[in-house]
C-alpha cells in the first residue's frame, strides 16, 4: 500500500512539473487549480477541465480532458465514466479499476487544472449580476461583494438562495442586516454549484 501511495506521489509531481514547465503558473487557472487540489473532498462538476494520467505508461500519457455537461469523461481503455459529483480520489480509483483489465498495477493520476464548472449566480440588485466561479468555495456574503454589493434599490433582507437538491428545490433565506451585525451567522452559508442567489 505504502508503495503505491509513494507511485501516485511520484506521479502526481511529474505531472505538476510538466505543468510548471509549459507555464501553468503563469495562467489565471493556476489559483483554481491549486485551490481545488488542496480541498480533498472538492466534488468535480460539469465544464471542470482535469489531467488525467498513468504513471509509467507511455501509452497513456497526461491529457487534458473536459467534464462534458452531462458530468462524463472519456479516457483510452478506460472507456466513458462519470466524473461530476465525484471527489478527484473516487474518480482516480474508479480508473485504475477499469484500467486493471488491461494493464497490470496501473497507477492512474487525475488533477483538477480548472473549476470553470464550479458556478455559482447572483441575480437582481447588484452592481455586477451574473456567473460567479468558486475557487474552490465561497459564502453568501462572498457572492454578495464579488457581484458588487446591492444597489440603491436591493432589500438586502429579502435576499434567497435558491438551491436544487435531488428532492426539489430549497430556498434559504439570508437576512444581510442580521448577519452584518453578527446575528444567525448560520445564514451565511457556504454555497453549492449551481445555487442562485436572488437579491430583490
Amino acid at each position: 500500500m505504502e508503495k503505491a501511495r509513494s507511485k501516485v506521489a511520484s506521479a502526481t509531481q511529474r505531472i505538476w512539473s510538466v505543468l510548471l514547465v509549459a507555464g501553468a503558473a503563469a495562467s489565471p487557472m493556476w489559483n483554481a487549480c491549486a485551490s481545488a487540489q488542496s480541498v480533498p473532498d472538492y466534488k468535480i462538476h460539469p465544464g471542470d477541465k482535469l489531467i488525467i494520467g498513468v504513471y509509467d505508461d507511455p501509452k497513456l500519457l497526461p491529457q487534458e480532458i473536459t467534464v462534458s455537461p452531462d458530468g462524463k469523461i472519456s479516457y483510452p481503455l478506460a472507456g466513458v465514466m462519470m466524473a461530476g459529483g465525484k471527489t478527484v480520489e473516487q474518480v482516480r480509483t474508479e480508473m485504475e479499476v477499469r484500467l486493471k483489465k488491461y494493464i497490470s498495477d496501473p497507477i492512474a493520476t487525475v488533477i483538477v487544472t480548472d473549476t470553470k464548472g464550479n458556478v455559482v449566480y447572483v441575480i437582481g440588485q447588484v452592481l455586477k449580476p451574473g456567473q460567479l466561479v468558486m475557487n474552490p468555495t465561497i459564502n453568501v456574503l462572498q457572492a454578495l461583494s464579488m457581484a458588487g454589493g446591492g444597489n440603491p434599490y436591493a432589500k438586502l433582507d429579502g435576499i434567497i438562495v435558491i438551491r436544487t437538491t435531488p428532492t426539489g428545490q430549497r430556498i434559504l433565506p439570508f437576512k444581510y442586516g442580521q448577519v452584518a451585525a453578527g446575528k444567525d451567522l448560520a445564514q451565511n452559508v457556504d454555497l453549492e454549484s449551481g445555487d442562485v442567489v436572488v437579491v430583490p
